[in-house]
């Protein structure tokens, strides 16, 4: 019966007390992120012509990942380059004119000096100098033309430029949100193109920890995680921050 079963045997183990190390472990769930994203835009805007990198693609300083149409901007272009051979024409015309001016100036002093101060006449001699005067200005005002076409020029020139969109760093394409024939508007804010992940050989992991184990995390510490994809294999990483 139940009286006569077999007491369990209970076996104990010791050890020597002795010196050591408890280890406090902090649990908690997050996510992987690159360590900085890039938001490539366009500050033009018009027809996206062609898009050259996909999701996942890795890409170089300096290569191109879309073309936006330059038809307007090429027009835009052409009509500065006419402003501004205008405005540089205006300035030479304006220089003869100041020759001309001073010639029929300088005239009028020497005849006036011929004639003791009697032919021409005062008023016509201060109306010839004024002419002068203002032939000097004008030179001024067209050359300032000028400066402000060059400018128009430039700008669109750099325009031009900036419809050929290219990475700014070496990364990987996280995120492709334009298409061959969408249009893009550029305002007050760029429009993001593409988002890169610059180093994805360096991983930030960002994990919400509960208030009661946060005072025994530290900047650091080693930590060790696993992901899903790879739930067998342990990663390193420190605490930053």
């Amino acid at each position: 019966n139940n009286r006569n079963a077999a007491a369990p045997v209970v076996r104990y183990r010791t050890e020597n007390a002795r010196t050591g190390d408890l280890m406090v472990t902090v649990t908690a769930t997050g996510q992987l992120a690159s360590t900085r994203d890039v938001s490539v835009g366009s500050e033009v805007s018009g027809i996206i012509d062609t898009v050259e990198v996909n999701y996942n693609d890795t890409v170089k300083v300096g290569q191109v990942l879309a073309r936006i149409n330059t038809e307007k901007l090429d027009a835009q272009v052409a009509q500065d380059k006419a402003a501004l051979e205008s405005a540089r024409a205006k300035v030479e015309d304006a220089k003869v004119t100041v020759t001309e001016t001073e010639a029929e100036y300088r005239r009028m002093v020497a005849a006036r000096e011929r004639s003791k101060n009697q032919l021409p006449s005062q008023h016509d001699l201060d109306a010839a100098k004024a002419a002068y005067e203002r032939a000097k200005v004008a030179v001024l005002g067209a050359q300032a033309a000028v400066t402000q076409a060059e400018a128009t020029l430039t700008q669109d020139q750099t325009n031009v430029a900036k419809a050929v969109i290219k990475s700014p760093v070496n990364g990987v394409v996280l995120a492709r949100n334009v298409e061959p024939g969408q249009t893009i508007a550029a305002s007050f804010s760029v429009t993001t193109m593409f988002q890169l992940a610059e180093d994805l050989s360096r991983m930030k992991l960002q994990v919400n920890i509960d208030e009661a184990d946060v005072g025994a995390v530290k900047e650091g510490q080693a930590v060790s995680f696993s992901v899903d994809a790879y739930p067998e294999t342990r990663f390193s990483g420190t605490v930053t921050q």
